[in-house]
């Protein structure tokens, strides 16, 4: 009975191993490629530019994980452009960051549906809702009057 507890504890600790190994890989295992560029425009519900940001495209699941954890800092208008699959619940956390972001999270039309602002060295997971994912510089948004319900202008081919 002994000898089946321990297999048992040991089978277990291996299956969460794998879990985490799964969800959160070491970054240098990881291969992003090469990132697109492109620029997105933000304007308010009246069509009045409020800015412009040039983004690398992470679109793959290596791009995401990595994000911009191996990125120093950002140029003011320069962020990154984090596209999934379909509209969801995304949850973002800030693995290795050097610098404070604000985090726009962006429905299938353009739409921001929340804006977090996130600390380089919290451990806190920062979750909402959309197919995109905007981060920027923090204070980005705020310097430029970008509030919930604005649209981010996405290039076709990212949609």
């Amino acid at each position: 009975m002994r000898q089946w507890l321990a297999g048992l504890v040991v089978i277990t600790l291996a299956l969460i191993a794998l879990l985490l190994y799964l969800y959160y890989p070491p970054l240098w295992l990881l291969s992003p490629g090469e990132y697109d560029n492109t620029t997105v425009t933000v304007t308010d519900t009246d069509g009045v530019e409020l800015g412009t940001v040039d983004v690398k495209i992470a679109d793959t699941r290596d791009k995401r994980v990595i994000g911009l954890s191996e990125t120093d800092s950002l140029a003011d208008n320069e962020g990154m452009l984090f596209v999934h699959d379909e509209a969801d619940t995304q949850d973002y956390v800030m693995r290795n960051m050097s610098f404070d972001l604000d985090i726009l999270f962006i429905e299938s039309d353009g739409t921001i549906t929340d804006i977090q602002h996130a600390d380089a060295d919290s451990d806190e997971t920062y979750s909402g809702y959309g197919q995109f994912v905007l981060e920027v510089n923090q204070g980005w948004a705020a310097e430029r009057n970008v509030t919930i319900g604005d649209i981010v202008e996405i290039p076709e081919q990212y949609r």
